[in-house]
Parts: C-alpha cells; sequence; structure tokens
C-alpha cells in the first residue's frame, strides 16, 4: 500500500509540474506576444514620425532637396573653380508656392596667423532665382543647378584674392521665399531634413584647397613607426618591399620603409624596428607634382609623417592605410 501510495504521489507530482510549466509557458507566450506588437508598433511609428515630419514641413512651407553635390572644393588660383549643386524644390503644390529663392554667401577664414586680422564676413546675398525658370525633374518637381565661380564669390565679399588661402571656406545658403512671405531657410531646419533620409540642408560650404604643383626643392623627411615594432611589411606577412614610393617627375624614384628582420627586404631600408626617419632630396627645375604611392599595410601597423623643406607636415598616415596613392596638403608645401 505504501508503495502505491508512493507512486500515485509521484505522479500527481509530475502532473502539477507539468500543468504549472504549461501554464507559465502560455504566459511567456502572450508576454512575448505582447513584445513583439509593441515593438513593431514603436517602429512604425517612429518610421510614420518621420514622414510625418518631413510631409509637415512641405505642408506647412517648402523644402529645397539636394539632388547632387556636382562641386564642393576650390582650387586657389584658378579661375575657373566654382561651387555647383543639383536643388529641387518641394512643397504641396510642387513647388508652386516658391516665389523665389534667395543665394547667401559668406566667407570663413580659417588660416589667421597669430597677430593677423581674421577676415570672416557676413554672408550676403549674391542672386535671387525664380522657380519659374527650373526644369521639372524625374518627381514631377522644380529642379536647378546653381554654379558660382570663385572669382564671383570673392567679388561679391569684402576680400581679395590674396585673402583666399588654402582650407578657407565659403558657405552658400538657399532661402525660400514662398508667395504668402513666408521664408524658409537653414534656421528652420530639423535633424529629419539634413539627415541622409531627406537631406535638405540650404547652407553648403566649399572649402578651398590648393592643385598639385612640383614639390619644393630641397631635403624632404620622412618619419616612420610600426606599433608592432618589427618593422615594416606593406605587402606581405614578412615584408613585401618599400612601403612608400616616391617618384619624382625626371623618373627618380626614392624607396621607403623600415627595415622587416623576416627577409631581404630588397631595397635601401631604414633601421628602426619600432621607428625611424629618413630623408630625399627634391632638385630645383621639376615642373609637375611627384607621386607618392602607398604600397599597403598588411598587419595594419604602418604609420608616418611626411614633412617638407620648409617644416611643414602635408602628409599623415595612420596605421591601416589601403595602398594607393597619398594625398599631399600642396596648400602647405
Amino acid at each position: 500500500m505504501s508503495g502505491g501510495f508512493i507512486a500515485t504521489d509521484l505522479s500527481v507530482s509530475k502532473w502539477l509540474i507539468t500543468k504549472k510549466k504549461n501554464y507559465l509557458m502560455k504566459i511567456f507566450s502572450k508576454i512575448l506576444s505582447f513584445m513583439v506588437l509593441f515593438f513593431f508598433i514603436s517602429s512604425c511609428e517612429e518610421g510614420d514620425k518621420v514622414f510625418d515630419e518631413i510631409q509637415a514641413n512641405v505642408q506647412r512651407g517648402a523644402v529645397l532637396r539636394t539632388i547632387n553635390v556636382i562641386s564642393n572644393e576650390i582650387p586657389i588660383g584658378n579661375n575657373d573653380s566654382n561651387f555647383s549643386v543639383e536643388v529641387e524644390i518641394q512643397d504641396q503644390e510642387n513647388g508652386k508656392l516658391v516665389q523665389a529663392v534667395e543665394v547667401y554667401i559668406g566667407f570663413r577664414d580659417n588660416t589667421v596667423a597669430d597677430g593677423e586680422t581674421d577676415l570672416d564676413t557676413e554672408e550676403v546675398l549674391v542672386e535671387i532665382l525664380d522657380p519659374s525658370t527650373f526644369s521639372i525633374g524625374e518627381f514631377g518637381l522644380p529642379r536647378t543647378t546653381y554654379t558660382i565661380t570663385l572669382p564671383e564669390m570673392v567679388a561679391a565679399l569684402p576680400i581679395s584674392n590674396d585673402d583666399v588661402d588654402g582650407s578657407d571656406q565659403f558657405t552658400i545658403r538657399f532661402e525660400l521665399v514662398l508667395v504668402d512671405g513666408r521664408r524658409y531657410s537653414f534656421a528652420d531646419n530639423s535633424g529629419t531634413l539634413t539627415g541622409s533620409f531627406f537631406s535638405s540642408p540650404f547652407l553648403y560650404t566649399a572649402t578651398v584647397v590648393c592643385p598639385p604643383k612640383p614639390p619644393t626643392p630641397g631635403v624632404w623627411t620622412v618619419e616612420m613607426q610600426d606599433a608592432f615594432g618589427d618593422g615594416w611589411q606593406p605587402t606581405t606577412a614578412d615584408g613585401g618591399g618599400p612601403g612608400l614610393v616616391v617618384t619624382l617627375s625626371d623618373g627618380t624614384v626614392y624607396e621607403i620603409g623600415l627595415c622587416t628582420p623576416y627577409e631581404d627586404p630588397g631595397y635601401d631600408c631604414t633601421d628602426g624596428a619600432s621607428s625611424g626617419t629618413t630623408t630625399f632630396t627634391v632638385p630645383a627645375g621639376l615642373t609637375e607634382a611627384a607621386d607618392f604611392n602607398f604600397r599597403g599595410d598588411f598587419w595594419g601597423e604602418i604609420s608616418f609623417q611626411i614633412i617638407t623643406p620648409n617644416g611643414n607636415t602635408v602628409a599623415d598616415i595612420p596605421a591601416g592605410t589601403e595602398a594607393g596613392s597619398i594625398a599631399i596638403d600642396y596648400c602647405k608645401d
């Protein structure tokens, strides 16, 4: 009798445990379903907020969407250099609510030396565009390409060509004037309208750059580092030749890198497992820019700096940089 009682008692216990498990599983399933539903609704609401915000901006006013930034670099000394952008008007009436598009430009002096005057300028109105002259884009909305050259920007501002240096910037701002007198521009923007989802910044920046030129004659310096401390391995696990190859327009070639201990480097490398410095000489009379070619960084450990004869660093290459031509800051050469 006692054995039968124990068996029955165990059966009841198992039944209760199973029932409890099933009950808990049902509760867990309901909670999980609720969480999934809540997440789905929240995601939809978040997506709707983005769409609603864009629609609200269009319905209560207008936006100027960026289609393509064609040129936002201004090579110094080149009168043909320009800022150029393709934009599209969007409003509730397919562009008919916009009466005019005003264009303002300004100047940021980013190269103020100690003791010199900061030549930053207030923006000025340079042009008023008539939307009726815009073409109709693929979505049935007015589009135009606006272009302004370096000489035009300098002439419109209280600066001269001599005031413009590499790294300085011009600002280009658009302002929509609606038929009812309302205005919309950069200050009316939200993060939604300036982000990648819907790019309508109204404000653009064109940076002054220096075009390639023959390198300054004299002794150039390359300071090299290796994060692991075993020399340079540009293209293979053990080495693979020089990391930096400089080719001058007269055909002179300089092969540069830290010696690797794993194989015969095969070129006149620089001693130093963790760091080292070498130089190369640029003769006077060159007529074209030099080519600075980085061969690669197999282990992601190589870094270096290129310094001109006047002491300016024109390239600062971090570890892990991909193989290819090195961008030289010609403004500092």
